[in-house]
């Protein structure tokens, strides 16, 4: 079978690689249908991530099963599936207690994607072997569209996680994003949905303000702090100094939801953040405790995720494709 690699700056190619086999009887093996790419994609194919190539890339996808073990009892071939980004056996302390990102069952760190935590392959692959099936998949509800949902491996899920605990706890926060990819915009309609009055969404590029405004958020350029402006905020540049505005605007107690990968050093402003009393959260997300509330409200009506999408391309365009600095292109392979 065939992997996508990525070999150098701006560069991805087609690998072979034996295809996957189950290796017990709880292991499936799936074939992603639409998959995305995740916004650290971005920085990773700019060169910016902290691991070297080559390696497998891709972590988010809807797939459809292939092939289960014995013991599988949740999934079934011809399924469609979620796949969730981290690798979870769902019988650890850490997983039976929602921390999915860190199981104890594999090596620290296992994902999709990126050779850390050992070497899983990538979700853009033509066949992927998933070692938990019944603890990791998750059956695509009908009526939800897999291109759409193609990011509920990750970014949806996480823009989920990132805002709507927050808002059931504080109903009708003013809410910030300061964002540069998907996950913001993400965020912001999930913010208006669930009872936000107020959301602001700071962004240099006009095309994701003009989404964000159809999302009924008000937009800026740039953010200048605003002291005690915001309940909530959300930051997802991977830009240290942009995660400072953010903190700085905060309210006090306020929450700051920090989805960057930060992979420049920087400095936060910790006295006024102190002074302020601001909770701040920087997280590998624990998608998988919380896919199935993110697909509910995709299903709900009240939200338009699909709006994010910005390029639907054949699976035969991912080499030349990715690199090309869209927004969220959903990349398809047969029919979905």
């Amino acid at each position: 079978m065939r992997e996508l690699t990525f070999v150098a700056r701006d560069t991805v190619e087609w690998r072979e690689v034996p295809d996957p086999r189950p290796r017990s009887g709880a292991e499936a093996i799936v074939a992603p249908v639409a998959a995305t790419s995740c916004d650290v994609d971005t920085a990773i194919l700019a060169g910016h991530g902290f691991v070297e190539p080559p390696f497998a890339l891709g972590h988010e996808c809807v797939a459809r099963v292939v092939e289960t073990g014995d013991d599988v009892a949740s999934v079934a071939p011809g399924d469609l599936v979620v796949v969730p980004w981290s690798i979870s056996c769902g019988a650890c302390d850490h997983c039976r207690s929602g921390l999915t990102a860190h199981c104890t069952a594999v090596p620290h760190m296992a994902m999709y994607g990126a050779p850390i935590g050992g070497t899983w392959g990538g979700l853009f692959s033509d066949l992927v072997r998933v070692p938990y099936a019944d603890a990791m998949l998750v059956p695509l509800p009908a009526g939800l569209d897999p291109v759409t949902m193609a990011s509920a491996s990750d970014n949806w899920s996480l823009s989920w996680r990132l805002v709507a605990p927050h808002l059931r706890n504080r109903p009708g926060a003013r809410v910030l994003v300061v964002a540069r990819g998907s996950i913001g915009l993400y965020v912001v309609d999930i913010a208006r949905a669930l009872g936000a009055s107020t959301v602001l969404y700071v962004d240099p590029d006009p095309g994701h303000r003009e989404l964000a405004r159809g999302f009924g958020a008000a937009t800026a350029e740039t953010l200048e702090p605003v002291r005690h402006g915001f309940d909530i905020a959300v930051e997802a540049t991977g830009r240290v100094d942009q995660l400072a505005l953010a903190v700085r605007s905060l309210a006090p107690e306020g929450v700051c939801e920090s989805a960057g990968n930060h992979f420049r050093p920087g400095e936060l402003p910790l006295l006024d953040m102190y002074l302020t009393g601001v909770t701040l959260r920087i997280a590998r997300d624990n998608v998988r405790a919380h896919i199935p509330d993110a697909l509910a409200l995709a299903g709900s009506g009240e939200v338009d995720p699909a709006r994010v999408v910005s390029h639907v391309l054949d699976w035969e365009q991912l080499p030349e494709a990715l690199p090309e600095k869209h927004l969220k292109p959903v990349f398809v392979r047969g029919t979905v």
